[in-house]
């Protein structure tokens, strides 16, 4: 099996209907929300290089993609999905790490979050240096939370004003504040 982890270029936007339908059968089966998108957005994500693409032998393995806001003070890495055909090959932790260090070389001042119900989505997270944060915690962009309105659950959203739903809200450091928390400290080595 040949698997490629890709920036998304222009020509992978024919894989574009076949990702939507990846993710809206992916809501279907698990019965949880994932926001519906369509093409012309998922071929936008692509011809900006804001995308990362899993192909596997040649057909679509997997994908996510870099959405900012507040003028680049926050990116979310969204819309990660794997093919079924293609699940149990460490997929979703490659493309998750992509996204992540795309984000982090794209954006070195921003922090990183996503709100899933995935806990395999929280685990993989947490391994790159996500924690759970409240909703409070995440952007308030109008634009970002219009996203959830294709959820299933946007009512419990809405009904709690953005304060909780059944998704999990995960965020990790900026690239500069992740510089900033690494300490040296060789120089408290003894020798014997």
């Amino acid at each position: 099996m040949q698997i490629k982890i890709l920036v998304a270029q222009p020509e992978h936007t024919v894989f574009a209907q076949a990702i939507c339908d990846l993710i809206e059968e992916s809501a279907k089966a698990r019965g949880t929300g994932i926001a519906k998108r369509k093409p012309e957005y998922v071929i936008e994500k692509m011809l900006t290089g804001k995308a990362i693409i899993a192909l596997v032998n040649g057909e679509i393995g997997g994908f996510s993609y870099i959405e900012t806001w507040e003028h680049s003070k926050y990116v979310a890495n969204s819309g990660l999905i794997v093919n079924p055909a293609f699940r149990r090959h460490g997929l979703a932790r490659r493309i998750k790490a992509a996204i992540f260090n795309l984000s982090r070389t794209k954006y070195p001042e921003a922090r990183i979050f996503g709100i899933t119900t995935s806990l395999p989505v929280m685990k993989i997270n947490s391994d790159l240096g996500y924690r759970p944060v409240t909703f409070s915690e995440l952007t308030q962009d109008d634009a970002f939370w219009a996203g959830c309105k294709t959820c299933p659950n946007h009512d419990i959203l809405e009904r709690n004003h953005r304060r909780m739903c059944l998704c999990t809200a995960m965020m990790a450091p900026s690239a500069v504040e992740a510089r900033k928390m690494v300490v040296d400290l060789s120089d408290m080595i003894v020798e014997g």
